[in-house]
């Protein structure tokens, strides 16, 4: 896969970049979105297939891009379909830091070293280019706004973007409250960001355990879920601490 066009994992971390606090918003529900994003990413570049709730190796051969690629082999030594509440349910944690450094690396953000009330090193993530920020929230918006069915990446986005509670970041206040609910209606638009979005809101949810079941007459795309969550330069500042997981170990600070 070439860089000319940005995954779905690297479009919603920059999605979540704050410009006004330095933060990642929602941080602790995001790396359960960027699991899910990868499955997304990996799903539409033909690696993957959905199989009822579960998810499919089709296709072990490596996309070239090293996150998606280590979450494909993760896959392919299960030997069998995962359910995907379980896979972006388990012990991958540090996808947020795994991501942002995989941002830098792509030169779409500057890390600045820093700390945190004189005592806590962070580190600083600046993007380097707001114009990218601006694309990924004008196509947002524009699926809003005009009711336009969007793009499968575009849909798939939105809803991961609803599922780790993004809504309330992106359209805050009354006045976004109409954007949020069309934010959460777009999830309908392509099955497997429906899939993953579901999975993901079922993990925060705690309901992991048992199979989703189809309410009668309901088609294969998930429906509506519940719950919810610019321009200038962005940042988001990340402590730094020990990360757990085997994709964790792979992040270089």
């Amino acid at each position: 896969m070439g860089r000319s066009r940005r995954t779905i994992p690297e479009e919603l971390l920059l999605l979540a970049l704050d410009p006004a606090t330095g933060t990642t918003a929602q941080p602790q529900s995001l790396d359960l979105g960027l699991a899910g994003a990868q499955l997304v990413e990996l799903a539409l570049a033909g690696r993957i297939a959905p199989d009822g709730d579960r998810i499919a190796v089709v296709m072990p051969r490596p996309t070239g891009d090293p996150t998606l690629d280590s979450a494909l082999e993760l896959l392919r030594r299960r030997g069998s379909p995962v359910r995907a509440v379980h896979w972006i349910g388990g012990p991958r944690l540090g996808l947020r830091q795994i991501y942002l450094a995989h941002l830098e690396r792509c030169g779409m953000v500057h890390a600045v070293s820093g700390q945190m009330c004189g005592v806590l090193p962070t580190t600083r993530y600046q993007a380097t280019d707001t114009a990218i920020s601006r694309d990924i929230r004008a196509r947002l918006d524009s699926a809003i706004r005009t009711g336009v069915p969007p793009d499968p990446r575009t849909a798939a986005l939105a809803a991961l973007a609803h599922a780790v509670g993004l809504g309330k970041h992106l359209y805050p206040g009354n006045e976004g409250r109409s954007s949020r609910s069309r934010l959460r209606d777009l999830i309908r638009h392509d099955p497997m960001g429906g899939l993953v979005a579901h999975a993901v809101m079922d993990v925060q949810n705690g309901v992991a355990a048992a199979p989703r079941r189809a309410a009668p007459g309901s088609s294969a795309g998930p429906g509506s879920p519940a719950g919810s969550g610019g321009g200038a330069r962005q940042t988001a500042s990340v402590p730094v601490q020990p990360h757990r997981g085997s994709m964790a170990r792979a992040v270089a600070h």
